[in-house]
């Protein structure tokens, strides 16, 4: 019941949800991410805190970096069956297709770019 719940709490949100479809295509720097939502670093890491916590995504740092992608196979299968019911549901909904256009041109965009700007 309590995986569910963090599941369905990290759902709520529309910019959690957005996050959480951006990294479908792969790994994204936290700031990437808030260059994608427009959001400050620290609403961001609380979104991706909460994101974290439902185990729908992972972290891991390089350098001063941190790095978000979605959940792998030790997630627990609610989390996975989310990001799969939240994908097929939502891959023709007009703003995540723009941000799927937005995120092309972020992902070509160098990291250090953005990640001048905030301190994450």
């Amino acid at each position: 019941m309590r995986e569910f719940l963090a599941v369905a709490k990290a759902l709520s949100d529309e910019n959690r949800v957005r996050a959480l479809l951006c990294l479908e295509s792969g790994d994204l720097c936290v700031c990437q991410i808030i260059e994608m939502l427009g959001l400050a670093p620290s609403t961001v890491s609380k979104h991706m805190a909460v994101l974290q916590q439902a185990r729908l995504v992972e972290s891991h740092k390089d350098g001063r970096w941190v790095y978000y992608r979605l959940a792998g196979t030790e997630a627990p299968p609610c989390a996975r069956q989310a990001i799969a019911w939240a994908n097929a549901c939502l891959k023709n909904d007009p703003a995540v297709r723009a941000d799927a256009k937005r995120l092309r041109t972020v992902r070509k965009t160098a990291r250090e770019d953005f990640c001048i700007h905030y301190k994450a």
